[in-house]
C-alpha cells in the first residue's frame, strides 16, 4: 500500500491534470482534513514533491484564509531552461541528486530514454575513473559530475 505522502502527492497531481491549467489553489487545512493528517504532513509533501527541480513553484499564505498555490514551470526560452537547470545542479552534485534530476527531467519529457542512459553511462565512467585512475576526492568528484551533467544538459537543450 502506498504511503500517505504518495497518496497526497498523487491526489494533487490528479487535480493539476484535471484542471488543465498552470496553477492550482488549495487550502492546507482542507487537505489535512481530507487525508486525516496534520497540516505539517501537507507541508512535507509540498516541500519534497513539488519543488522547482520537479517543475513546480509553490506559494503559500498561512493563516485562517491561507492558501497554497502550486504552479507548473514552463519555459518559452531555452536559455531560461538552461539557467534553471544549472541553478538546480549547483557547483557540485551527489549521485543520488543526479538520479533525482535525471528522473525528473525524464518524467517531464525534457529528456528521452536514450539521452538519459547516455548521461548515466558517462557519469558512471567518470565515477569509475575518479575512483580507480585519478584518486579524486569525493568533493572534487561531485564538482566534476555537476560540470559534466550541466554540459550534457546544455547540449541537449540547445539541440
Amino acid at each position: 500500500m502506498p504511503s500517505l505522502t504518495r497518496i497526497i502527492e498523487q491526489y494533487i497531481q490528479d487535480l493539476l491534470e484535471e484542471q488543465d491549467s498552470e496553477a492550482l489553489s488549495l487550502r492546507r487545512k482542507e487537505l489535512a482534513e481530507r487525508f486525516g493528517c496534520v497540516p505539517s504532513q501537507i507541508n512535507y509533501v509540498l516541500g519534497s514533491r513539488f519543488t522547482p527541480e520537479r517543475g513546480f513553484i509553490v506559494e503559500s499564505q498561512r493563516g485562517g484564509h491561507g492558501y497554497i498555490r502550486i504552479t507548473r514551470i514552463h519555459y518559452a526560452d531555452p536559455a531560461e531552461k538552461i539557467k534553471d537547470l544549472e541553478e538546480w545542479i549547483g557547483s557540485s552534485i551527489s549521485e543520488q541528486d543526479i538520479r533525482r534530476v535525471l528522473s525528473t527531467l525524464r518524467h517531464r519529457g525534457l529528456l528521452n530514454k536514450r539521452d538519459h542512459l547516455l548521461i548515466e553511462v558517462a557519469l558512471r565512467y567518470l565515477e569509475e575513473q575518479c575512483r580507480t585512475e585519478f584518486e579524486v576526492s569525493p568533493f572534487k568528484k561531485s564538482v566534476m559530475q555537476a560540470d559534466l551533467l550541466k554540459r550534457f544538459l546544455r547540449s541537449l537543450v540547445l539541440m
